[in-house]
């Protein structure tokens, strides 16, 4: 079981730490909070007011001697939450101030009565909140780690001329080398990996394009920020020819002969560079087939995904049926 305690607003007093030895419990900055009780249960759950069993709450004016009296009060009533689809607890929450002892109490009695435990750890934040999760049941941590990889894409835009796209950096280990380079950059969250190579050849070259294939992916570990890294090269056609590169980023942008490029000390000395140089070169002389975005859904969701495979592959059912 897993239940969620997500904070976005500012629901006790402004003076209050988190954890203190006081009986203060809350920070006043968005903060969310997860209970987890059965091992390998993780959804993903949705919040944004506290709802308690008595709808009335406490100012954060309010005397110590009030709080004391609402803590007796609500001393036998928890946080009132609802089950979810994966065995955990959904907690909701309002913009309405709660006095912190009264926080506090209904919280401990609601982990008490969740599984007898209270304590919580930093888990992940981002810009608009911070998590924090506690595991409840007397076994190993399961919890996934939060955003264990980053995403990247290469751009490999060739013309009907055998001509690639190509451009050097300002910044970064390829600065001032003298290296001509596919463009690239990092998927934005939410983005398809084949959006976000259209996106990065338009935002560093200006040229339009089209995507094709993804031809091959690179996984590393301990990248950017100790976060492993997934690499995608993917082919695109393009569908404009002038450049307009960006100022900031890019030093100079040309159409380059693949001859040229591939033969390229630095392409030719590293095993990686290499690879994606023959690989891209066994797709132009029609000798390699990549993956073909295929738009798909599944019985969980209505959203449209992609499913990457070789675009002559037939489902069945499919309208390629006979």
């Amino acid at each position: 079981m897993i239940i969620k305690f997500i904070c976005r607003s500012t629901f006790l007093s402004p003076r209050t730490s988190f954890f203190s030895s006081k009986r203060h419990f809350f920070s006043c900055r968005p903060v969310k909070l997860s209970f987890c009780q059965n091992q390998g249960k993780l959804t993903k759950i949705r919040c944004g007011i506290i709802n308690l069993n008595t709808r009335s709450s406490m100012s954060c004016s309010a005397t110590p001697a009030m709080a004391k009296e609402k803590e007796m009060e609500q001393v036998d009533k928890i946080l009132a939450a609802k089950e979810d689809d994966y065995g955990g607890v959904t907690v909701e929450m309002t913009n309405e101030p709660l006095d912190p002892s009264v926080f506090a109490s209904l919280l401990r009695a609601s982990l008490s009565h969740w599984r007898q435990q209270e304590g919580f750890y930093y888990h992940h934040a981002e810009p608009k909140y911070l998590m924090l999760v506690s595991w409840l049941p007397g076994t190993a941590n399961t919890i996934p780690a939060n955003a264990t990889h980053r995403v990247g894409i290469g751009a490999f835009v060739v013309n009907e001329r055998n001509e690639v796209l190509v451009v050097q950096e300002k910044s970064g280990r390829f600065r001032g080398t003298g290296v001509w380079k596919f463009p690239t950059g990092v998927v934005d969250e939410g983005e398809d990996i084949s959006d976000a190579a259209v996106r990065e050849v338009k935002e560093e070259t200006g040229v339009n394009a089209k995507f094709v294939e993804l031809l091959a992916f690179r996984q590393s570990h301990k990248s950017f920020f100790d976060k492993s890294d997934l690499f995608f090269v993917c082919m695109l056609q393009p569908l404009s020819h002038d450049i307009q590169m960006q100022e900031r980023e890019i030093e100079a942008a040309q159409w380059m002969p693949f001859e040229q490029y591939a033969a390229q000390p630095f392409v030719q000395g590293h095993d990686l560079l290499r690879y994606i140089s023959d690989i891209c070169s066994a797709k132009m002389e029609g000798r390699y087939t990549g993956f073909s975005p295929v738009p798909t859904v599944t019985g969980f969701s209505a959203k449209k995904t992609y499913l990457y495979m070789h675009g002559n592959v037939r489902t069945t059912g499919s309208s390629n049926d006979p």
